[in-house]
């Protein structure tokens, strides 16, 4: 229904308190009952929602304001006014609030279900709380306090525990379709995935989130093909795995270019575990560009890989399983702070 999107600017305010209420009881035989004005109502919140099962913004993309009501005023006979709704801002697991102007991180999600992030105002107290012996008729009330307007960005980052870092056509979509129920686009030509792509591989009684990322090119990090734009969604995963077209002339360099592209993006990502793959193994020079590549990388773990017949699909999944293990006993699911992507610019 939507597309992917994962950024956008929001305008949210949370709710006025209402106004106390100035008032005076007058009934049959008791003219003068003295003051009894109610208080106002308190303003609705912001608060952020998370959904498990949302995986975009781009519901955020089709309505740019969201205002929390404003509290009631107060009424005659001490009755409150009514509080106002809270708004509620339903987002996917991930996603970081900034300040739109500064670029500050004013709260990451991940981890949270439900967080208020501007209160609404209290409301005014009525004038019978200003009742007093020598003032028994006070004709002025509190007025209710503002609530809070702001403009904030909105990021995604996706959580995942492997990302899969590679080349257009290295098969990054293939093995996600062969270990998970996604169903990615796979062609014979490049850039076929546009978005990131998530699955999940089950493995007895752990799950382990794969994600597929579009791929990168040489000079991705000068603007070339999609550059950067979705590299920041490996930032928080245990750890990566780097696919390597085993037919392509360019097989022995590719993962230097690789490691090249992700140091100019965030040299942290580089300290994460990673896994080699080199794809398309059935092709007629795969065995011996396999080999070369295993005695290129002597300390890496080098696997052979055919996303066709399934050769050495066994020995991925127990390399995702050690490495996904081994880093959650050992916390090394660490999470780095990219770039920010989300200038600290007015969206038009």
């Amino acid at each position: 229904m939507f597309g992917f999107s994962d950024e956008t600017y929001i305008d949210v305010a949370s709710g006025n308190g209402g106004n106390g209420c100035v008032s005076f009881r007058r009934e049959k035989y008791i003219p003068k009952g003295g003051p009894d004005g109610g208080d106002g109502g308190r303003g609705g919140d912001v608060v952020f929602v998370v959904r498990e099962n949302l995986r975009t913004l781009g519901h955020l993309k089709m309505i740019r304001m969201f205002n929390a009501e404003h509290g009631q005023n107060g009424l005659g006979a001490r009755r409150y006014g009514k509080n106002g709704k809270d708004i509620e801002i339903h987002v996917p697991p991930g996603t970081i609030i900034k300040d739109a102007q500064t670029g500050e991180i004013l709260k990451d999600l991940t981890g949270e279900t439900r967080w208020v992030f501007l209160t609404g105002g209290r409301g005014g107290l009525g004038n019978w709380h200003f009742r007093t012996s020598v003032r028994q008729a006070p004709k002025f009330a509190q007025p209710g306090e503002p609530g809070v307007a702001m403009r904030i960005g909105v990021e995604l980052s996706i959580i995942a525990d492997i990302g899969f870092v590679g080349f257009p056509n290295a098969g990054k979509s293939s093995l996600l379709n062969n270990l998970t129920n996604a169903r990615t686009k796979v062609a014979g030509y490049p850039f076929t995935t546009r978005i990131p792509q998530l699955g999940v591989y089950r493995q007895g009684d752990l799950d382990i989130i794969l994600a597929d990322i579009p791929g990168i090119i040489e000079g991705a990090s000068k603007g070339a093909g999609m550059g950067f734009k979705f590299l920041k969604h490996i930032s928080r995963t245990a750890g990566l795995a780097f696919l390597i077209d085993l037919s392509d002339a360019s097989y022995e360099t590719a993962y230097e270019t690789l490691c090249g592209e992700l140091r100019s993006y965030a040299p942290e990502l580089l300290e994460k575990p990673r896994i080699v793959i080199g794809t398309k193994i059935d092709e007629p020079e795969g065995p011996e560009h396999y080999a070369k590549l295993q005695s290129m990388l002597p300390e890496i773990s080098v696997l052979g890989l055919s996303n066709i017949t399934g050769e050495g699909l066994e020995e991925v999944k127990h390399a995702f399983v050690n490495l996904v293990t081994m880093a959650k006993r050992t916390g090394r699911q660490q999470e780095f702070s990219p770039p920010p992507a989300i200038a600290p610019a007015e969206e038009t």
